[in-house]
């Protein structure tokens, strides 16, 4: 799994019901976009996380990622 500053991680329910998370990479910890990577969510909590198999990456487009964040 690769990413970078601004792309957008989603978690998958694992269980009938249970909604996807998504939260924003503000950092990547790992080397060449590997995890662990620094998100923060929709109520501004951040937190350090290494996704697992459950996961994917939004990518964001270059245009999209606010400068200076």
């Amino acid at each position: 799994m690769h990413a970078s500053k601004g792309d957008r991680l989603v978690v998958h329910g694992r269980i009938v019901g249970q909604h996807d998370h998504e939260v924003e990479i503000i950092e990547v910890m790992g080397t060449n976009g590997d995890p662990p990577y620094r998100v923060r969510g929709a109520d501004g909590h951040e937190t350090i996380m290494s996704p697992g198999p459950d996961s994917v990456v939004k990518h964001a487009k270059t245009s999209d990622v606010e400068p200076g964040r």
